[in-house]
């Protein structure tokens, strides 16, 4: 039995992140674990808003705001397992109370794959997607990341990004291993070549004797151009109930200043699950 993780903020309880844990451990009949970071530097409230009260003292208006996250986070997993029980599916609940992200890459070292919603930060603020934190934990997780959309959508389809690299290999392989399940759905290969090249795979052949064995009902679209525009601008046509599979995350930060991962480019330009591994 495989072991899934769901991340969650139990402050700013993400039901997409559980509609989808829960959709893919029944359909890989999974152990499902609702990691809840309740990192300790992190509140509900700001220390402004303590200081701008008028209805008591700091102490006592403290208390009463962190009995109120208490509950917060109370409510969140007992959504989460109410959810569950529902769905049929026995799940574990993880408190992790020091630094989140410094946690959560612990908690990835032991599991088969993370679910986390795209829009995740643990902090009081909203950001842009990838959110920092999010980018953090691509850069140095252990195991493959499904980043959600904050909308649910059942899957339904099931697009393969390849580019003749080692690492989008990879990425398929972890795919076909962990979510095999999916072999079933409609699959399409997507490639993206340069204008001066033809409209074949690069490695034709062991490419498609590699996924005969584990997708054997893919089909294949290779096209030219930029891969950072025309992959953007392929996926925008496709339904939001797609999942793209891909890797090559991690590179060198002096790299990805000057040409941002296309993880960061589908998170930032579409909604739609990114199944995501990289080599180590």
């Amino acid at each position: 039995m495989k072991k899934i993780i769901a991340a969650f903020d139990g402050l700013k309880f993400s039901e997409s992140t559980r509609n989808y844990a829960i959709h893919l451990a029944k359909q890989t009949s999974a152990h499902l674990v609702g990691v809840f970071l309740e990192d300790f530097t992190y509140t509900s409230y700001k220390i402004y808003d303590l200081i701008s009260s008028n209805r008591g003292s700091v102490g006592v208006e403290r208390k009463k705001l962190d009995k109120k996250d208490v509950k917060l986070r109370g409510a969140a997993i007992q959504n989460f397992e109410n959810a569950c029980r529902n769905a049929g599916l026995e799940c574990t609940i993880h408190k992790d109370r020091n630094v989140a992200i410094r946690e959560l890459l612990h908690e990835s070292i032991y599991a088969d794959l993370l679910i986390i919603d795209s829009r995740e930060t643990l902090t009081h603020y909203s950001e842009k997607t990838p959110t920092g934190f999010i980018r953090d934990l691509l850069t140095h997780v252990q195991c493959p990341v499904l980043v959600v959309p904050h909308l649910y959508k059942p899957i339904d389809k099931i697009v393969l990004l390849y580019d003749g690299e080692p690492s989008s290999v990879h990425a398929i392989k972890m795919f076909s291993y962990m979510l095999g399940s999916f072999k079933e759905y409609p699959m399409e290969v997507l490639s993206v070549n340069s204008p001066a090249k033809s409209l074949d795979l690069q490695d034709n052949k062991l490419m498609k004797e590699f996924m005969k064995r584990h997708f054997p009902k893919s089909g294949y679209t290779v096209i030219r151009g930029s891969p950072e525009v025309e992959i953007i601008n392929y996926l925008k046509g496709e339904k939001d109930t797609s999942l793209v599979v891909l890797g090559a995350y991690r590179r060198g930060l002096v790299s990805r200043w000057f040409r941002p991962s296309m993880a960061d480019s589908l998170m930032s330009g579409l909604k739609l699950p990114l199944f995501i591994a990289h080599n180590k």
